[in-house]
């Protein structure tokens, strides 16, 4: 077991482990527990009633938070000519031209969302072994892989607070809700949000409970288990 420092073990304390506590009783313990120098990313961890070794059961969407997640953003556009014009017009950070594609194949990921036109799909194709393994590959299931008139939408959206979720190997979706700063309204709303996003991402296969397990925390913090049970949960 790691060694916990003493600030973990005071916000621990403050955390029955065997209690699943309501969002509202959650989020001020998140809030009563951010103890890092810095503005902590709060987090979402649920545990699925899927098996994702069968492609029926698969979970992966997006959700607009509603408060966006308290950071700069930054997105890379993957497109050419009247379509790239329009990316940057729209506010994109970087337009993926030759120079900074093999900058990528170096290495560099500098961006936290990657978008693409249909037609640069190619050239993206041989980047999967960087962006793939980080989450950054553009997915037309995401939403990341579109025609030009939508890019503009798109990277309002990801500036604004969208974040892509998926299960993973065992089971579990981990996805961010905001920050610690935020105030308990913003952060039960942009929870909620999430959790509303999760169930209508539910896989028709699913049989019994779907969501089974839920947790948040603090970046560097304990988890504080949430109340699955609570139809102000879900």
């Amino acid at each position: 077991m790691p060694k916990r420092g003493r600030k973990y073990k005071e916000a621990a304390a403050k955390i029955d482990s065997n209690k699943a506590y309501s969002p509202s009783e959650a989020v001020a313990l998140l809030k009563e527990t951010a103890t890092t120098k810095f503005d902590p990313t709060v987090e979402v961890h649920a545990r699925l009633g899927v098996d994702p070794r069968h492609a029926d059961q698969q979970v992966r969407d997006v959700v607009v938070l509603p408060h966006g997640l308290g950071k700069t953003v930054r997105v890379l556009v993957f497109a050419e000519g009247e379509d790239a014009r329009l990316a940057e017009e729209a506010g994109a950070d970087f337009i993926a031209d030759d120079e900074l594609i093999k900058k990528i194949q170096g290495g560099w990921v500098g961006f936290d969302v990657a978008i693409a036109t249909p037609q640069m799909m190619g050239t993206v194709g041989r980047l999967g072994r960087i962006l793939g393994p980080r989450g950054l590959m553009p997915n037309p299931r995401a939403g990341t892989v579109a025609p030009g008139p939508d890019i503009s939408r798109i990277i309002d959206e990801a500036k604004a607070g969208r974040v892509e979720f998926r299960v993973d190997k065992t089971g579990n979706v981990h996805a961010p809700f905001g920050k610690a700063g935020f105030d308990e309204k913003m952060l039960l709303e942009n929870l909620n949000a999430f959790l509303r996003a999760l169930m209508r991402a539910r896989p028709a296969a699913t049989k019994g409970a779907y969501i089974r397990k839920l947790t948040v925390a603090n970046t560097m913090g304990p988890g504080i288990k949430l109340d699955v049970t609570d139809t102000t949960v879900l």
